[in-house]
């Protein structure tokens, strides 16, 4: 059996590379410009093996009964990973992906095909412009994963782009993101204050070196109108490999401190990670 090369392909926004994985045989690690951006497993598509997807995945596992249908607007392509692992769990789901990448999606979409009837609609195109345009109560669940190389595009953390986040999710529908941070945590204390702003419950999972400011990391946001079953992320996320603490509260409302919601004039993409900050986790 011929074992499956790299594949190495200039893209609108950077060199990407899909990397076979030697331990799994039909998982491929996604780059752009040497850095992570999704790992999938063909076979297997409900396995996440970065961190912050199995958190993402432990917040859509619990947001509504196993196996119910969502409608689900994905902000960031990469190589369709969460997408995937919707259409999985959740069977008969409708999926929009927003990647701005028109190059990238062709190559994940030539090389890691999705499976016939997936639900999954590709759209490329900037993922605010997209948000804008969308209708309101469209969405049971947003889920913002868009990287300008390693960084949140500013025009993705302000109080506006949140508030378009609000329009188009249903009532009792989930906002998700994926946010870059170390300490001292002036960008993700910032992303906290905004969507506090505009919704009433938030949740935050990240590892508990990264919040002790001990590394970079990824932390997970959710945020919603409603409640979120916190003992049961909690039970999920200290099962990992990698374990998380999930915050809320009192407690998330310390770390906010005197941060402020983030105006468009004033938005900045997320810091710049130091180098080998990221890998496969």
């Amino acid at each position: 059996m011929t074992e499956p090369i790299p594949v190495i392909r200039t893209v609108d926004h950077g060199t990407a590379k899909l990397m076979p994985d030697i331990d799994r045989a039909r998982a491929w690690l996604l780059t752009v410009d040497d850095a992570p951006q999704s790992y999938v497993d063909l076979d297997a598509p409900a396995h996440l093996e970065f961190e912050y997807a199995r958190r993402l995945g432990h917040v859509l596992d619990t947001i509504a009964e196993p196996g119910r249908p969502l409608d689900v607007l994905h902000l960031g392509g990469g190589a369709l990973t969460l997408p995937r692992y919707v259409a999985a769990t959740r069977p008969g789901s409708r999926q929009d992906v927003v990647e701005a990448d028109r190059a990238l999606l062709e190559l994940v979409v030539d090389h890691l095909p999705l499976p016939q009837g997936s639900g999954i609609a590709l759209h490329t195109a900037d993922a605010r412009t997209w948000l804008e345009s969308a209708p309101d109560d469209s969405a049971d669940v947003l889920i913002a994963d868009v990287f300008g190389g390693s960084r949140v595009p500013a025009h993705l953390t302000s109080l506006a782009y949140a508030r378009e986040a609000e329009r188009v999710l249903r009532t009792g529908g989930v906002y998700l993101a994926n946010l870059p941070d170390g300490a001292p945590f002036a960008f993700l204390r910032s992303q906290l204050a905004t969507f506090a702003a505009v919704f009433e419950e938030l949740v935050l999972i990240a590892e508990p070196a990264m919040l002790r400011g001990r590394r970079f990391g990824n932390a997970v946001l959710a945020a919603a109108h409603r409640p979120f079953d916190t003992a049961a992320l909690a039970r999920l996320t200290a099962s990992d490999v990698f374990p998380a603490r999930v915050e809320h509260g009192a407690a998330l409302g310390e770390f906010i401190g005197a941060a402020e919601p983030v105006r468009d004039e004033d938005a900045v993409p997320s810091p710049e990670p130091p180098d080998g900050a990221f890998g496969i986790g």
